[in-house]
């Protein structure tokens, strides 16, 4: 049995805490408001994010950051933009040594660092990692069968991450590949944002189909000229994550488009999905990300334009539809 914290109480940070508490670890559920913590603790169920799913008495729900001392592992999976304030917080209590694994996707703004970075900055003294890959909260609290890959630099420290998720459930493998592992999670929700989109103006399968194709070329694209390793956009933190994204309704980057698509505006479109949609967010540095390497990036481009400059979503496609004649590769 490991001690566990889990850091960050939205939707994915409690199917976590559920998943690891049913795999007899010794869970800790951290919330950044008291008043969450009161209301996890008291009805045993996160009525707002994560509707429908008890949780066991047995998990320690807490607002006390120094929650993270001591622990075996370190879970991570507050939003992207909340990370590095998380970390500079939980790095008084973390002990050398320390796992901190990343469940959270983005990159952050102005800096365009990973958020593993974003972590080792903060927290020097700890191990990190990252997990990624098709796991939407929803289905891996209600034990639906779920994969994902756990990577470090150290195979020490993703091994053991393996050893403390692995259930019959939920299987993990192991790699090396930190940077594509992130850049997969966090570019993908770009392209499930213009699935979306398309969704909403009412185009079908054939053009969804297309931008996730051209899109994961994209994400490829940008992660090589970063130093990733090519095979692993073609995996479960790639085009793994990218299908589940692009083709669910439990994504909210996906529902959010939908919305985009239909008419509403990026605040009126936040506002009712009520969640982090993290690919508002990973839009801008990665179209920072492709000027700074000179990668082109056509599909994050006309996103971009949609998000932040007021360009029509029919417009887009239609110019991405008549750039100029190329060969598929």
């Amino acid at each position: 049995m490991a001690k566990i914290a889990v850091v960050g109480s939205g939707s994915w940070g409690t199917a976590a805490a559920v998943h690891l508490n049913k795999n007899g670890h010794d869970v800790t559920l951290w919330s950044w408001l008291d008043d969450e913590r009161k209301r996890l603790q008291s009805d045993l169920e996160n009525k707002e994010f994560l509707p429908g799913i008890k949780l066991d008495s047995n998990i320690c729900f807490t607002s006390d950051i120094s929650c993270v001392k001591d622990k075996d592992l370190v879970v991570l999976v507050t939003p992207s933009k909340a990370i590095r304030s998380t970390a500079r917080a939980m790095a008084p209590h973390v002990t050398k040594g320390t796992i901190v694994v990343i469940l959270s996707k983005g990159i952050e703004d102005g800096t365009l660092k990973t958020l593993s970075e974003v972590v080792s900055d903060e927290i020097p003294q700890a191990r990190v990692a990252v997990m990624s890959g098709p796991s939407h909260a929803e289905e891996v609290a209600l034990g639906i069968p779920t994969t994902n890959i756990a990577a470090s630099s150290d195979i020490g420290c993703a091994e053991f991450i393996q050893s403390v998720f692995m259930s019959d459930n939920f299987r993990v493998y192991t790699g090396s590949d930190v940077l594509g592992v992130e850049l997969g999670g966090a570019l993908k929700n770009i392209i499930a944002l213009c699935a979306g989109i398309t969704d909403g103006i009412g185009f079908g399968d054939n053009t969804k189909a297309a931008l996730m194709t051209r899109g994961i070329k994209e994400i490829s694209r940008l992660g090589i000229s970063m130093g990733a390793d090519a095979d692993t956009f073609w995996g479960l933190s790639g085009i793994g994550d990218l299908i589940v994204t692009c083709t669910s309704m439990h994504s909210r980057n996906r529902r959010a488009g939908i919305l985009i698509g239909k008419g509403k505006t990026l605040s009126e479109a936040l506002d009712e999905v009520h969640m982090v949609v993290e690919g508002v967010q990973s839009c801008t540095a990665a179209y920072e990300l492709a000027k700074k390497h000179n990668v082109e990036m056509p599909i994050v481009e006309k996103a971009y334009e949609v998000l932040y400059k007021g360009k029509d979503p029919k417009a887009a496609v239609l110019e991405l539809m008549q750039r100029d004649k190329k060969s598929e590769n």
